[in-house]
């Protein structure tokens, strides 16, 4: 299959590596186009794709010029082509990510949230870009697992889930995240990796912080999401 390096808009793009194009075609085969291997895949990983390519309609082929393309890395050997389609996330509890710009941190946050069993995140715009292979392989395909869907601006977002109790991390007004009741379903709110939110949010629902030594300035974005979303689920876990 011919493919061409992704870009923003395209209505394909792809999964980089055999644990992420596997992860879509369990969760949701439905997007995916074919699978490229590349002639030294393992036995035991071309066994496991066609199995979970057969019966559908999915077509699986050898290629080593898509890899030169496509993936640079030298333990890359699968790519899968996936039909980007738009998400849309509904209602229960969120984190919303406002203005982030880094692909590797959102592909994190989208795997921590997998993990911790929230299923939406709303992105508001400008933003990193969602559909690139970047973003998914730093999710280790749980983008295939959670629904994003993309807002214009957060009054938007708020709009659509006027129930939701907010929480925006930042530090003006804001209680200690420990010392703070997380209800559900809940709104987790976080600003771009550089600026933070806008001063405005210290008006807007609960403002939260995360209290650290003052050997570092700040946590990185993806390791502030991942405290937060333990802190909000995890009488969920204590409860199992």
């Amino acid at each position: 299959m011919k493919v061409s390096r992704y870009h923003k808009g395209d209505k394909i793009t792809y999964t980089l590596g055999a644990t992420v194009t596997m992860e879509y075609l369990v969760n949701s085969p439905a997007q995916v186009r074919a699978v490229i291997l590349h002639p030294d895949t393992s036995p035991e990983i071309t066994g496991r794709i066609n199995e979970l390519c057969s019966g559908r309609e999915i077509d699986v082929s050898y290629d080593t010029k898509a890899f030169n393309i496509l993936s640079q890395k030298e333990n890359c050997f699968v790519i899968g082509v996936i039909d980007v389609t738009a998400g849309k996330i509904v209602s229960g509890s969120h984190v919303v990510l406002v203005n982030p710009s880094n692909s590797g941190n959102l592909g994190t946050i989208i795997r921590s949230c997998a993990g911790f069993g929230v299923d939406g995140i709303a992105i508001v715009l400008p933003a990193a870009d969602i559909n690139d292979p970047k973003t998914i392989r730093a999710s280790m395909g749980a983008a295939s697992r959670v629904n994003v869907e993309v807002f214009e601006t957060f009054d938007e977002y708020r709009a659509r889930f006027p129930d939701n109790n907010l929480y925006p991390f930042m530090l003006d007004g804001s209680r200690l995240l420990q010392e703070t009741e997380i209800l559900s379903p809940f709104s987790l709110i976080m600003g771009n990796e550089g600026s933070g939110l806008p001063p405005e949010f210290k008006d807007v629902g609960q403002p939260v912080r995360i209290e650290h030594t003052d050997a570092i300035d700040s946590l990185n974005l993806p390791i502030a999401t991942s405290i937060g979303l333990y802190e909000a689920t995890k009488m969920h876990f204590i409860q199992k």
